[in-house]
């Protein structure tokens, strides 16, 4: 064998093969394994031969988030980010000190705040114009499924007690039925339309200063969840392409183009010309975005049964189902004929069983392929339909750091599931039980892309170290996941869904050389501890892409 470019000795390899077999040594050339083994590396290294010494920490495939927004979550991080904040006196300091660093804005733009920081999850347009008074403002919160606006942004928009809620979503309103300041959902778009288009240089620079974040997390690859016009953000795909062939785009991305829910079938002949045209280098939009529904903490996630009251009694309110079933029916067969693969978004058990049934539909009709569809979030999923990930051949796309307690599960969502819906969270103990493939992403910027945070939670049912928010016990730990399940699913899992898994996802001769170095061996120390475990180097093709000073 002739010397490597590249060697890793010294600690274990996590391989994220078929038998997650352990290694200790791992030589690459020209961006491609080329050994996996023990200990010896006399024959792999020459006078070139860059040596890791790994020192007993952990080498694994890099890390694949199935379902992430980079380009939002840049933005974000460049306009007025409050995520790193928890209350509403943070919020609203953090707001003033922007609107005083940009007077000439004409928009006051961010987000990240989190429902659990305001009573009932509604801010107030009120308590904005005490900082914002004289230019409008929106500001999505973390999830992207309710904004926060001022009273100027109301008023330009033409938002009134007299503007009827829009089908898919709801105006918060006061008790004299006037606009309180919070819109959720679809209503976002009577404020979001108006909001100046982002130029494709500030998109660029948004997707690059993300693609650096999620590599310092270890992700080599993931699956924009939404390539569309959605939100505040605009079309992140002519980003992609610009990045991907001007070479900075460093991770695989499969993009997951946009299902527009005002339109029905006859949007999928551009639907075929935008994939054709979002294809160059290490991104390919490849895959169709369906957002089923919304939310629970605003009562849009759709379910099977109406909402409670808070005090065990049902509403009139079962959530909304964005795509009309008989729609969605006839919608997802043609996609999936067509070869898209289809990434669907569902919270609730109504939304989940209508996406299951509309694959169903898809079997019927096409018979089995492989375009691997995928149903992300998953929070509550009845237990009739379990199964049915692993008969229809979908993968469960977890997006695990969520199924611990905390404040806005505590205080938004339980009291209003009611039992024993509340039980049927987050379900992943059950789908890996059950044979269905699991894949992990992290949903960024509604909530941190750190892997390591999520598998914390998905193995111990708790919070990670340091995002506790508050004493409280394991979230139904019958249905936590082992390390090693959990770790798959964030490498091999994601590649899969993500059609990489030819040549990614796992530590194999012949794989390309994406991967990451870890602080430690997660499985060396105790479970409590493993969202602790920071990355110290990404490595993408052999060629590093991250490393922390420390490393």
């Amino acid at each position: 064998m002739s010397h490597a470019d590249l060697v890793f000795t010294g600690g274990p390899v996590f391989t994220a093969d078929t038998v997650r077999s352990r290694a200790r040594t791992v030589a690459v050339t020209d961006g491609r394994i080329v050994a996996v083994g023990g200990d010896d590396i006399a024959d792999l290294v020459g006078p070139k031969t860059e040596i890791v010494d790994l020192r007993g920490r952990m080498l694994l495939p890099g890390f694949q988030d199935a379902h992430v927004h980079p380009v939002w979550g840049g933005l974000d991080m460049l306009r007025c980010d409050l995520a790193e904040y928890g209350t509403a006196a943070e919020y609203l300091e953090a707001i003033g000190r922007y609107v005083d660093a940009h007077p000439d804005d004409e928009w006051i733009l961010g987000g990240g705040w989190q429902m659990s920081a305001f009573p009932g999850g509604t801010p107030t347009a009120a308590a904005l114009d005490a900082v914002i008074p004289d230019r409008p403002a929106f500001f999505p919160n973390r999830d992207g499924h309710g904004a926060w606006v001022n009273s100027v942004a109301l008023r330009r928009a033409g938002i009134d007690r007299h503007t009827p809620d829009p089908a898919d979503g709801r105006i918060e309103r006061d008790a004299d039925g006037n606009p309180s300041g919070t819109l959720h959902e679809g209503a976002m778009g009577l404020v979001n339309r108006l909001l100046p288009e982002e130029p494709l240089e500030r998109l660029t620079e948004a997707l690059l200063v993300g693609q650096r974040y999620l590599h310092s997390y270890g992700i080599t690859a993931w699956q924009d969840a939404i390539v569309g016009s959605y939100g505040d953000a605009g079309d992140p795909g002519p980003a992609y392409l610009k990045a991907a062939a001007d070479g900075t785009l460093t991770a695989r991305v499969v993009g997951a183009i946009w299902w527009d829910r005002t339109k029905g079938l006859e949007q999928i002949p551009s639907l075929l010309e935008r994939r054709d045209r979002y294809r160059g280098g290490r991104f390919a939009a490849t895959s169709i975005k369906i957002m089923q529904d919304g939310v629970a903490e605003n009562f849009t996630a759709s379910m099977l049964e109406p909402y409670c009251d808070g005090h065990g009694h049902f509403t009139d309110n079962s959530g909304i189902s964005f795509v009309a079933p008989e729609m969605l029916d006839e919608a997802v067969p043609l996609l999936d004929a067509a070869g898209f693969q289809v990434h669907f978004h569902a919270i609730g058990d109504r939304a989940v069983r209508e996406c299951l049934d509309a694959v169903e539909r898809a079997i019927e009709r096409n018979g089995r392929g492989d375009n691997r569809h995928h149903i992300a979030h998953i929070q509550v999923v009845h237990p009739e339909d379990i199964a049915r990930f692993r008969e229809l051949g979908v993968a469960a796309n977890m997006q695990s750091l969520w199924a611990a307690l905390e404040p806005q599960m505590v205080d938004l969502t339980l009291p209003f599931l009611g039992s024993p819906r509340d039980a049927w969270q987050y379900p992943f103990g059950d789908l890996l039980r059950s044979g269905a493939v699991l894949a992990a992403g992290s949903d960024w910027s509604v909530s941190t892309p750190d892997p390591m945070a999520a598998i914390h939670v998905a193995v111990n049912r708790t919070a990670a170290p340091g995002q506790e928010e508050g004493e409280y016990d394991p979230f139904l730990p019958e249905q936590a996941i082992d390390l090693a399940t959990s770790l798959t699913a964030y490498t091999a899992g994601s590649a899969w869904v993500n059609h990489l898994e030819q040549t990614t996802g796992t530590i194999e001769v012949g794989k390309l050389a994406d991967l990451a170095v870890l602080d430690r061996d997660p499985f060396a120390g105790p479970a409590d501890e493993i969202g602790a475990t920071r990355v110290l180097q990404t490595f993408v093709e052999g060629q590093r892409v991250y490393a922390a000073p420390d490393a």
